[in-house]
């Protein structure tokens, strides 16, 4: 066994990654206060083909020396928009047919290997909060629905980045 070089793995270009049939999943990160995580995101959209990034309230924006640290290209390649206000930005989602899944710990929420997402029929936002707060209260009563990632351990969450490795790996294997 050898490790496969860059150059053999075939990658898309960024313009080849912009043409590119993305998957109907769009990203909404509500106040999210770490650089890194945010650059995280970006890079693992890139990887999953994912539609678009919203980045709102205090969520910074590119270009910055932080994001571009851990994004590596990924703000180049991935879409995104900056939304003040989440609400405002999920009911705009709303009108245009997305569902509205927010990624918390909730009372009804759905444990993220019990819910089939269904691509040919649907679009999804998943929405990823503040690393202290997690998702705002009034972002959960406006959601369709809430997905949590079973946990085992002591602690009662995971790092943001981590969480949208692990959901996205969910919506998109095998599907």
């Amino acid at each position: 066994m050898r490790k496969i070089a860059n150059e053999e793995l075939n990658r898309l270009s960024v313009e080849d990654f912009k043409s590119a049939a993305k998957k109907p999943l769009v990203i909404v990160l509500d106040n999210i206060r770490s650089l890194n995580n945010i650059g995280s995101v970006f890079r693992t959209a890139d990887a999953f083909l994912i539609e678009k990034i919203y980045l709102c309230g205090i969520t910074a924006t590119p270009p910055h020396r932080e994001i571009h640290k851990t994004a590596l290209g990924a703000t180049e390649s991935v879409v995104w928009e900056y939304a003040e206000n989440t609400i405002d930005c999920i009911t705009k989602l709303k009108t245009e047919g997305y569902q509205i899944l927010s990624v918390e710990q909730a009372e009804g929420s759905v444990l993220l290997q019990n819910f089939q997402p269904d691509f040919s029929d649907n679009k999804y936002v998943l929405v990823f909060g503040n690393e202290v707060e997690g998702v705002a209260d009034e972002v959960i009563a406006v959601s369709d629905y809430c997905i949590e990632i079973p946990q085992f351990g002591t602690k009662h969450s995971l790092n943001i980045s981590v969480s949208v490795g692990i959901v996205i790996w969910g919506f998109c294997k095998l599907k």
